[in-house]
């Protein structure tokens, strides 16, 4: 298997949820109704944002806190997911992201926060990608 060249969320980490998730309301952007208090997710061409509190977001990634000087693995403030149509699926990206240079963060393990597996991979430059299969996210292009 090759890895999905596609990008189906862009999560954000944030200092206040609350405020970040009003001002992209302002913008006009429609919170989806899989929404919960630890997470907005707003609809986009294609795709989906997310916003997750800075702190956890870099904890559910297994990456240092942004408060931290900037290192390698150090979290960057954002990462980006590939959802994935089976937890086989979730096993063979990150597999082949691994063959092709990537250094896991966060092997894959069930999900906290969905029904799936989910797992991390640090591309060279250290940007985090979230591999997942969460069912309940409907409508991401595959």
């Amino acid at each position: 298997m090759t890895v999905p060249s596609r990008i189906s969320i862009v999560t954000l980490g944030v200092a206040d949820l609350a405020r970040a998730t009003a001002f992209y309301e302002a913008l006009g952007w429609r919170r989806r109704p899989e929404s919960q208090p630890t997470i907005s997710f707003f609809d986009n061409a294609g795709s989906m944002l997310a916003l997750f509190e800075q702190g956890a977001l870099a904890e559910d990634a297994r990456l240092r806190p942004p408060s931290e000087p900037a290192q390698p693995g150090a979290f960057r403030g954002a990462t980006y997911a590939i959802n994935c149509d089976s937890d086989d699926d979730v096993l063979a990206v990150l597999a082949a992201a691994e063959a092709a240079g990537a250094t896991t963060s966060k092997p894959a393990e069930r999900s906290p926060f969905f029904d799936g597996l989910d797992g991390y991979f640090l591309d060279p430059d250290g940007h985090a990608w979230e591999v997942a299969h969460n069912p309940d996210l409907h409508g991401l292009p595959r």
